[in-house]
């Protein structure tokens, strides 16, 4: 199975639990983090690629969400708006996975979306806002 984007919520009762070691060590799934925000006490969230056998990888999600974890797909992340873009190149200088670039020679700045760890630097530093992120539909 081709690794899909997930974002998981944790409540801040339960970001203490060791949930992602099961999902590798019960279910076999593999897991890629890209973004992560989870601390002691607070409510935490994760933004992660998961792959694995289709039965097990939906019983790891089954016991994500019977732990009072809330799974949501990540079916679009980050977009460029190509009528507002102004082509500066701010975002392509902060882009760490490059993701963001400028071609040459038409100095056109390009999106490469299966590139994008979804780290969101580039949303703050678009001076004309052509950087959207949307998170569409739960699992």
């Amino acid at each position: 199975m081709s690794p899909k984007k997930i974002v998981l919520r944790f409540p801040s009762q339960i970001v203490d639990k060791p949930l992602i070691y099961h999902l590798v060590k019960d279910y076999e799934l593999m897991i890629n983090v890209l973004k992560a925000n989870v601390n002691p006490d607070k409510e935490g969230f994760m933004v992660m690629e998961l792959s694995g056998e289709p039965g097990k990888y939906e019983q790891g999600l089954s016991f994500l969400r019977k732990q009072g974890v809330v799974v949501e797909s990540l079916s679009e992340g980050i977009t460029r708006n190509v009528e507002k873009c102004t082509h500066c190149g701010m975002c392509t200088s902060i882009c760490p996975s490059g993701a963001l670039y400028i071609s040459r020679p038409s100095m056109e700045v390009i999106f490469d979306d299966s590139k994008c760890v979804i780290c969101g630097v580039c949303l703050k530093i678009c001076p004309v806002k052509a950087i959207e992120a949307s998170v569409n539909g739960r699992q």
